[in-house]
């Protein structure tokens, strides 16, 4: 008999609440055996409960195969008591491992032939947020956390990453020449890591002329593994490559459990107009179908994706006049 997996489903604020059924209905086309649990998080649950991840909502991605994120929204000043839900799940729940493909897609302004992933480590480095200021706020200090166990766990993951990949290429992208007490320690540790994969051709490269190669010439690039605050802008730089963040799929990957969620924020503009396009969301999907091992399904959902990208019907911001749940109902036809 063939599996049934249990997928927690996160709507999350905003356009989440448009493109998590999206998705839900395109993989309800793929012929697989699906249970969702449904279970809540981010500003909307926490100006409605006082916490943006319920511990309901940690049981339900601990006790799932996998999860698929919609969107969450972050209030422009800090608020007493509120901790981002992504932030919030990387952490409680140890995804070390951030994981932003960058691929060719039928859209406007992507780039062909570019085909790359930046593995960003998840846990530590600047985003450990530990601030403080002096002097009456004219000073402001905030530490950095490398760790080797870490860096070292990144660095397995990378290289596994790389080596399952036709070319079989990993950068090190770092700024060990400036702080080579904090960036030295991960990049040696990743490089020491990388060694026990001798298929994969690995280098390092200090992080700003990697963002000017990327900008050059991103086909020479495969893997790209890095720290925390690196991570986060040159991968938004490398969707920048393929059509933006519109159709910018991620995951968040542990040992144990694994978060999927398009780039994208809540879009509160557009909200509850049915017009949000779901490429993103869907596309996380085809990244969660991989996690789970199905490689031909996801590839299959992919290429539905890419038929309706470029045949249509299409969303507003790509364009055309389609709702949300039209763009995937011809996903849907088309796998």
């Amino acid at each position: 008999m063939s599996k049934t997996y249990k997928i927690c489903l996160i709507e999350g604020d905003g356009i989440g609440h448009e493109v998590i059924p999206a998705a839900r209905l395109v993989l309800e086309a793929t012929g697989l055996k699906f249970e969702f649990v449904e279970a809540q998080a981010g500003w909307e649950t926490f100006e409605r409960i006082g916490t943006s991840v319920p511990e309901a909502t940690l049981e339900a991605v601990t006790h799932t195969d996998a999860t698929l994120f919609g969107a969450a929204t972050s209030p422009t000043k800090k608020v007493p008591g509120f901790f981002g839900a992504i932030r919030y799940m990387r952490r409680k729940l140890d995804l070390f491992a951030n994981v932003r493909p960058a691929k060719h897609h039928p859209v406007p302004g992507s780039r062909p032939g570019v085909d790359l992933i930046v593995v960003r480590e998840n846990t530590e480095g600047l985003y450990v947020e530990q601030e403080r200021t002096y002097l009456e706020g004219e000073i402001a200090i905030a530490d950095t956390v490398i760790t080797r166990k870490a860096s070292a766990r990144i660095g397995e993951y990378a290289a596994r990453l790389a080596a399952s990949r036709p070319r079989k290429q990993l950068h090190v992208a770092h700024k060990a020449n400036v702080l080579p007490m904090t960036q030295g320690l991960f990049m040696n540790t990743v490089l020491a890591e990388a060694a026990r994969f001798p298929e994969v051709k690995t280098q390092d490269i200090i992080i700003d002329n990697c963002a000017m190669q990327l900008v050059r010439n991103p086909e020479r690039f495969d893997v790209i593994v890095t720290t925390n605050l690196f991570g986060d802008i040159i991968s938004d730089l490398t969707a920048g490559l393929v059509g933006g963040l519109g159709i910018a799929a991620s995951g968040n990957i542990g040992t144990r459990h694994a978060v999927f969620e398009p780039v994208h924020g809540s879009a509160p503009d557009i909200a509850g107009k049915g017009i949000a396009n779901p490429a993103a969301t869907i596309l996380s999907g085809v990244m969660m179908l991989e996690h789970l091992g199905e490689h031909e399904i996801a590839r299959r959902v992919e290429a539905a994706v890419d038929k309706v990208l470029e045949e249509g019907p299409r969303t507003p911001d790509l364009g055309g006049s389609a709702t949300t749940l039209q763009f995937a109902e011809a996903v849907a036809r088309a796998i």
